[in-house]
Order: structure tokens, then C-alpha cells, then sequence
């Protein structure tokens, strides 16, 4: 099993922030169906203020590429996306059209 923590900012409107986290309490179905297919085993997002912060237990076959191709030819999933994006903001150093980043492991108790 492998695990990732990723990172995204959300547009700072508490309104905004409030329509988010509603999205994600009753979450699509097909949404969850192509999380699981992917590859993902567990995944939570945290928030603090307008940041979150995703943690991903991944199968250790999980490919962020294989899961980008999975989700181009959903398009439920495309739909999914595109409503978020009325939600989310890249962080500054984000890549062109990147939303989540990937987060580096500074430091583990148990290493």
C-alpha cells in the first residue's frame, strides 16, 4: 500500500467553502465507484480555513496517470471536476491546470 498527501486551495467564500463541503457530505456515486477503481483504497480531505489537504491509501499498482486517462473517458467524472472548479484555486506554484499538488514527506515517527 502506498499513501499521498496532496494540497489545494478553495476559493475563500465561507458561502462557497459551505456548497464544497455539502458536495462532498453527499458525494455522486460515480464519483466514489471511479475512485475505487482506480486504484484508491481509502482517501480524506481535511480543511483549514480555505486549504486542503488530501491523504490517499493506494493500491501499490496506483498510477496518477492511469487514474488521469480513467477519469478523461468518465464523464461523469468530467462533470464532476468542472463543478469543482467553482470551488477550488490552484495554489501559486501550481502547474497550468493543476489542482491538487502533490505534498514531499518531510518527516515520519516510524520510518
Amino acid at each position: 500500500m502506498k499513501r499521498y498527501c496532496l494540497a489545494l486551495d478553495l476559493v475563500d467564500d465561507e458561502k462557497l467553502i459551505a456548497e464544497y463541503e455539502a458536495y462532498h457530505v453527499n458525494g455522486w456515486p460515480e464519483i466514489k465507484r471511479s475512485i475505487i477503481e482506480s486504484g484508491i483504497l481509502d482517501m480524506q480531505i481535511y480543511r483549514v480555513s480555505n486549504r486542503l489537504f488530501m491523504i490517499m491509501e493506494t493500491e501499490d499498482d496506483f498510477s496518477f496517470d492511469k487514474k488521469a486517462l480513467m477519469d478523461a473517458s468518465n464523464p461523469k467524472v468530467e462533470e464532476w471536476e468542472k463543478l469543482m472548479w467553482k470551488y477550488q484555486q490552484a495554489l501559486p506554484f501550481a502547474k497550468p491546470g493543476e489542482k491538487w499538488v502533490l505534498m514531499k514527506n518531510i518527516f515520519q515517527l516510524n520510518a
